[in-house]
């Protein structure tokens, strides 16, 4: 059983930076993050599998780094040049399940989730 817990969400004005943390229990899992604005669906944004390898979603490829210590069971997601869009509730997330790096955006692949920590950008 994995515990995820979120921090480092806040409030910020569009172009302005903030850093997601993640703390995991210490279990070699994919890992993602994933966003819900209200009224819309849970949209992944960043993945990395036990490899070390990450995958973009196309609306923040180049702004967002996503990277982890294992050493320190810590996943981040460096966010910069925020936009007004990416407004929303941040969850971290973990796959047991190997189809999840062939589908690492794929919100029904993952079976573990933190409790979230929300962003808002404001123009």
């Amino acid at each position: 059983q994995e515990q995820l817990v979120e921090s480092g969400g806040g409030s910020v004005q569009a172009g302005g930076s903030l850093t997601l943390t993640c703390t995991y229990s210490p279990i070699d899992y994919n890992k993602a993050w994933f966003r819900q604005a209200p009224g819309k669906e849970r949209e992944g944004v960043a993945s990395i599998n036990v490899d070390a390898v990450t995958r973009y979603a196309d609306s923040v490829k180049g702004r967002f780094t996503i990277s982890k210590d294992s050493g320190k069971s810590i996943l981040e997601l460096q966010m910069n040049s925020l936009k007004p869009e990416d407004t929303g509730m941040y969850y971290c997330a973990s796959s047991s399940l190997s189809e999840s790096w062939s589908f690492p955006f794929s919100a029904k692949r993952y079976n573990y989730w933190g409790q979230g920590t929300q962003v808002t950008v404001s123009s």
